[in-house]
């Protein structure tokens, strides 16, 4: 079947997506000291209808490419819009760099050896904003790509090369990061479906950066910051004298996903939360799936350390010597326990979860407790598992409330298992993630 030949105005539209070339561009001696898994330029945004608009088209090129590069620490940026054809002016040709230009800081570079002349100072220059908060380090002979990848805090003397990553945390009144967050939100429009800009005037925002630090082959006493991701943070007030912290955004760019950087980063936020006294809470504003799951993996894994928490929980077969770690028989499953053996039950103890609720401050303590249980349940003990269903129906009935007093008695009753059998299958799906 022969293909259709495109209509003119297809000829003269161009994917935006496809279109934006994004690069993070280190000076030459840091890119000599990459690896060859390590790209960093390049890469393409997942959403441009921000500013594109709604169809993410662009009108009246043919062969378009923008180039919008950022110095990979200070994320000055430079813009290069070119083009094979153009049709004359008009109103309905697109204005690619008028329209970008909307939504970056003026001053960008249009020059693309000032930029590198720029990459090159700021190399040496760039300094993170901020407090220091939380730190972990790789080695970069071993970088893996792949989901779940573990953090390793400590590495052995052995690794002959090892990089660094840190987070800061800032405030508008850190001296700097208000002009350097101007530089950085783009990201915000181009990674996060339905992201916008935060407001400047609203003076209570926190934001966490997350860098790579990195030595050079050249120069190892030479050390260079490289922008991996950040997170913005809104205070609620909690009564009396604390606040809840909201994650609000949340991103890792493309070059440094599925590396673990994203469990990191959620890592140093709660870390930061749970080390100030004048935090009650984390939550989350309006999560998306992969970060939900995101969370509950970091979550799950806090549980599961905390030796106390889990011998509370579940006696003391649930942990073992070898820093709070799940009991596990010689075939490597995890034990199951018995009911009543600890604070968990089935049914848990309300008093006994309310003090580690607070003392832990995870929202959606409830559902991590109840995926603890589903693991550890003997799953032959009918009691049992008839206090957990129970427990977790209860919860549901009151979170979903309002709906189900609008259904009869049968197609409430109904409604509650179908809930209840989904939320099992998922807290299954989730902890195979995760032990």
């Amino acid at each position: 079947m022969a293909t259709p030949t495109p209509t003119a105005a297809q000829q003269w539209t161009t994917d935006a997506n496809e279109a934006l070339s994004l690069s993070l561009v280190r000076a030459p001696d840091d890119k000599a000291s990459l690896w060859a898994r390590e790209v960093y330029e390049g890469f393409h945004p997942t959403f441009t209808y921000p500013i594109f608009g709604e169809e993410e088209k662009i009108y009246g090129y043919k062969g378009l490419t923008i180039d919008l590069k950022f110095a990979s620490g200070s994320l000055v940026q430079y813009l290069n819009v070119r083009y094979a054809e153009k049709l004359p002016s008009t109103s309905t040709v697109d204005d690619v760099e008028g329209t970008i230009s909307k939504f970056i800081p003026p001053g960008y570079y249009t020059d693309e050896q000032k930029f590198l002349e720029r990459v090159e100072h700021d190399a040496l220059n760039f300094k993170p904003f901020g407090q220091k908060i939380y730190s972990y380090t790789r080695a970069a002979t071993t970088l893996t790509k792949g989901k779940n990848v573990a953090i390793s805090q400590v590495l052995s003397p052995e690794d002959q090369e090892t990089v660094d990553f840190e987070v800061y945390h800032s405030t508008w009144h850190t001296p700097g990061f208000r002009e350097f967050h101007r530089r950085m939100q783009l990201f915000v429009l181009l990674y996060i479906e339905g992201g916008s800009y935060i407001s400047e005037a609203e003076d209570t925002w926190e934001f966490v950066v997350l860098y790579e630090k990195r030595r050079r082959r050249s120069s190892p006493d030479v050390t260079t910051y490289h922008f991996v991701g950040y997170s913005t943070l809104y205070p609620f007030y909690c009564f009396p004298e604390r606040v809840r912290l909201r994650i609000s955004q949340f991103l890792i760019l493309p070059p440094y996903q599925q590396d673990g950087h994203g469990s990191a980063l959620y890592t140093a936020i709660y870390q930061h939360v749970l080390n100030n006294p004048s935090i009650a809470e984390l939550t989350v504003e309006d999560p998306a799936e992969a970060f939900e799951d995101l969370r509950d993996r970091n979550d799950l894994k806090m549980l599961i350390a905390n030796e106390k928490f889990m011998r509370e929980g579940f006696g003391p077969e649930a942990v073992s010597s070898n820093g709070g770690k799940v009991a596990r028989t010689k075939r490597g499953k995890s034990r199951t326990m018995r009911a009543g053996a600890g604070k968990m039950g089935p049914p848990a103890e309300r008093a006994w979860l309310e003090k580690w609720r607070t003392e832990l401050k995870i929202a959606g303590f409830n559902r991590l407790v109840e995926m603890l249980i589903l693991k550890h349940m003997d799953p032959t003990d009918e009691r049992a598992q008839r206090s957990y269903r129970l427990q977790v129906k209860e919860r549901l009935y009151r979170f979903n409330y309002e709906i189900l007093m609008q259904l009869d008695k049968q197609e409430r009753q109904q409604k509650l298992e179908e809930t209840f059998q989904s939320v099992v299958a998922d807290y299954r799906r989730i902890l195979g993630h995760v032990l």
